[in-house]
């Protein structure tokens, strides 16, 4: 049985998060018109213990190699905390914090924490990874569905705007091949680098504009579907677990972060 939603408002921004179903943002309305693509798979997701896709779903820890489920045959998708029931640790009226114990089919003990915070022109989303015992790789983002229009009407139809330092090159396998190209025109299922942080603005012409912020370095942009665009700040690019792995320790654990700010036009 899922949880129930837990409620966070600012002014006429109201926000929900379904701690049961993976601790997903389920709806972000401003001024009454929501801005996520609603089902259950849907609204915004936090990826963790992994981003994207796992190769194989294999990764190798030293010596030793872990197999993780195919959940997107033949790879490993979006990490586990997506299908995992989190505990509401506090919930304020515009902020609220959510945890859940790492635990099989991920091969480490742990525990993952989001905070979520909500002012009238902002939502701020945090997420911590941290280890009961031995360091371990890990990675942690978000996976937002972004309504392509607003309200139904076509001539809202989103635009994105982002400066990319470089474009990973994809593979035939969906994995990044390793080598950094130039960045080429959409639509993407695809890894960029931005070495000075994630920053992307989405705008939907005469409503809203809205920008994605992360200190990270990476970001995924998903746009070939029809009816949403997604905007993926995280701490790796995809198969990062193989590629470039963050050790969590017991003294650092891996903490992220990004910011959603909007203005309406």
């Amino acid at each position: 049985m899922r949880a129930e939603e837990i409620r966070l408002a600012a002014g006429d921004v109201e926000l929900a998060v379904t701690p049961g179903n993976g601790c997903r943002i389920g709806s972000l309305r401003i001024g009454g018109t929501e801005l996520l693509r609603q089902g259950e798979p849907y609204g915004c997701f936090p990826m963790v213990p992994w981003c994207g896709r796992t190769g194989g779903g294999t990764f190798l820890d030293g010596a030793v190699r872990h197999r993780l489920p195919l959940n997107a045959p033949p790879h490993a998708m979006h990490g586990t905390g997506r299908d995992t029931a989190w505990r509401v640790a506090r919930a304020d009226k515009a902020d609220a914090a959510f945890t859940y114990e790492l635990g099989e089919p991920w091969p480490y003990p742990g525990r993952v924490t989001q905070l979520v915070e909500l002012t009238e022109d902002s939502l701020t989303l945090r997420m911590g990874v941290e280890t009961y015992g031995d360091s371990f790789p890990a990675q942690a983002g978000w996976h937002p569905w972004f309504n392509r229009t607003l309200d139904g009407d076509p001539a809202t139809s989103a635009l994105l705007d982002f400066s990319p330092a470089w474009q990973e090159e994809r593979g035939d396998d969906h994995l990044p091949t390793g080598r950094r190209i130039d960045p080429e025109p959409g639509p993407w299922d695809d890894c960029f680098g931005m070495p000075d942080g994630v920053d992307v603005t989405l705008t939907w012409p005469g409503r809203l504009a809205l920008k994605v912020a992360s200190p990270e370095r990476w970001v995924v942009v998903y746009d070939e579907q029809e009816a949403a665009v997604c905007v993926e700040p995280q701490s790796g690019p995809p198969d990062g677990l193989n590629t470039a792995p963050r050790l969590v320790t017991p003294i650092e654990p891996l903490e992220t972060a990004t910011t959603w700010t909007w203005r309406r036009l």
